[in-house]
């Protein structure tokens, strides 16, 4: 489950409403609490992908070397990314879950319909490696 304060939820609907036509894409810091994944932190991220990202996003290695830093240094941890899905459902895709590494976290998909911000999911990458990962469904707690 991932618990997110309105704030957040806010912020993230917020950031991909002005990303829009393009894809937004961000950081999710907070604690692991058991199977629960706390949100404290709403880190946006450019999304630095040049060749479609209207339907693609990348954040740059180095920008989420200095996030993931800096919420060590205030005792976070990365639980967890989200991206918008420009007029698309709040969906993983093939490419969203190819592109997914960070095993236990959560991937919040944002879908944004002309411009405003539709529907909200997320999802947590499970498996024991790349070649049997998925991504599944999981409860998003708004407080």
């Amino acid at each position: 489950m991932l618990k997110v304060s309105q704030t957040g939820a806010v912020e993230i609907c917020r950031h991909a409403e002005q990303a829009y036509p393009h894809e937004c894409c961000g950081v999710l810091l907070g604690h692991f609490e058991g199977s629960v994944r706390r949100v404290t932190a709403v880190m946006r991220c450019e999304n630095v992908r040049q060749d479609s990202p209207r339907n693609r996003y990348d954040i740059d290695p180095r920008e989420l070397i200095r996030i993931q830093r800096e919420g060590r240094g205030s005792g976070l941890d990365i639980v967890g990314f989200y991206h918008s899905h420009p007029d698309h459902p709040s969906v993983w895709s093939p490419t969203d879950l190819a592109e997914a590494h960070w095993f236990g976290c959560s991937y919040v998909i944002t879908s944004v319909v002309q411009g405003k911000a539709s529907a909200t999911s997320s999802f947590e990458l499970i498996g024991r490696d790349e070649h049997d990962k998925t991504l599944v469904e999981e409860k998003i707690e708004i407080s």
